[in-house]
């Protein structure tokens, strides 16, 4: 079976077996089993929606840490346009570039001018190929939930690398020119570990990012630094690559027409399910991203995304409005020339005769079931309890209805052998009466 790297992660000192991230999993990847949940890793893909929603903070996400890199290489930050909206209006964005490097980084690229260029590659893609719905590929969560739930839409995920790994390698071309002898790595700085795990565990073209850190981390370090830094140069990029990190955002750079913006993981399920029955005609581009409210709503951002949607909007008003209408040198750095593939789950059995069995009895033994999908077995719903009873993972009495319907069934067992005697005590056991 492959292998598969997690950024989200489980703790489970801290776990109480509540069962509320089970629910929420859109992948049921979550089970919860003598008091701790667990986690399928065919099924996960990162989206971060448990640790959003686990009371007790079980859930984490793995990022590389500051103190990650070298300092004899070149370090360069790519914080993600989403990271200029977490600063109160009084603090520039020149001053946290500044503070980058005060905490150690030689040189920052900004992924929002990354966006721009892919917005300009995106555009020409979409002009020279109509007919043909495309969703972006911009949250690998979105590409990951694709992978494992709806792999017949794959060949309509945007065949472009994404903002960051675009930015990585403007970023490293840029400093070689005058650093070649040093060597030079490129860190995101994330706002979710969907981002984290496509760094780690890349789909389609090899990652020219060598690691991530949490938005969370680096603010706390760059708030201690700002005191020291000073105004440096000017955000490079327009309001257009900026906006990326908005719900919406693509769609209002590209400026193109028959498009679709989704966000949160569940409304994005609930869309792809109406693409693939085939409802979503003369919709050209749909932008998905698993985060509510967009890039902004990452699970790993420090600002409600509400307050941060707020103060990014006024920051893209200060910015040029111009588009990139040259994207040339950049169209071979983004194209992925092949397909991404699907993330299989286990089969019922690797056997077709036998699988086939199973879901026979899978079927019967959900029609046995109460429907109930309250989760108190630990699967998310009686479809997924009952697929786990035809694996031997479960048993049907961890159905807390059907439990109870077996102890009814014994208790009038033994009511009626209590009023029985045996044959040696005469009256070959009749019921006493």
């Amino acid at each position: 079976m492959m292998q598969y790297f997690h950024s989200v992660r489980l703790d489970q000192e801290r776990c109480l077996g509540c069962t509320n991230c089970i629910k929420r999993c859109p992948t049921e990847a979550i089970r919860v089993r003598e008091g701790k949940a667990t986690i399928i890793e065919e099924r996960c893909i990162d989206c971060g929606e448990c640790i959003r929603i686990c009371p007790n903070n079980a859930k984490t996400a793995y990022s590389d840490s500051l103190s990650f890199w070298r300092p004899d290489d070149y370090n360069i930050a790519l914080p993600a346009p989403s990271f200029f909206g977490q600063f109160k209006p009084n603090i520039t964005p020149e001053q946290v570039v500044s503070a980058f490097r005060a905490i150690g980084f030689d040189d920052v690229y900004e992924v929002a001018r990354a966006a721009d260029y892919l917005t300009c590659v995106m555009r020409l893609f979409l002009k020279e190929n109509r007919g043909t719905t495309w969703i972006s590929s911009s949250c690998p969560a979105i590409v990951r939930l694709i992978q494992v739930r709806f792999p017949e839409l794959l060949p309509q995920l945007l065949p472009l690398e994404t903002p960051m790994e675009l930015a990585a390698q403007l970023a490293k071309q840029r400093a070689r020119l005058q650093h070649h002898k040093q060597t030079i790595k490129a860190f995101f700085i994330t706002p979710c570990p969907a981002k984290t795990t496509a760094v780690h565990q890349p789909e389609g073209n090899p990652t020219h990012v060598d690691g991530t850190l949490s938005i969370s981390e680096v603010y706390t370090a760059l708030m201690k630094a700002l005191p020291q830094s000073n105004e440096g140069n000017r955000l490079r990029a327009s309001r257009h690559g900026l906006r990326w990190a908005l719900s919406g955002g693509e769609i209002m750079a590209l400026g193109e027409t028959n498009t679709l913006a989704v966000d949160g993981v569940h409304d994005v399920v609930s869309m792809l399910e109406e693409l693939e029955l085939g409802r979503l005609e003369g919709v050209d581009f749909i932008e998905a991203q698993a985060c509510p409210g967009g890039c902004l709503g990452g699970p790993l951002t420090v600002t409600n995304h509400f307050v941060s949607h707020a103060r990014l909007k006024a920051l893209t008003q200060k910015l040029t409005k111009d588009r990139i209408t040259d994207c040339s040198h950049v169209a071979s750095m983004v194209r992925i020339p092949h397909s991404i593939s699907p993330r299989p789950i286990l089969p019922l059995d690797n056997d077709v005769t036998t699988a086939i069995r199973r879901m026979e009895r899978l079927e019967l033994l959900l029609d046995g079931l109460p429907g109930l999908d309250c989760g108190a077995c630990g699967a998310p719903n009686c479809r997924a309890l009952a697929e786990d009873i035809v694996r031997g993972l479960a048993n049907e009495t961890d159905c807390i209805i059907k439990l109870r319907e077996r102890v009814k069934k014994l208790a009038e067992e033994m009511v009626d052998l209590s009023t029985k005697l045996p044959p040696a005590m005469g009256r070959g056991g009749v019921p006493n009466d």
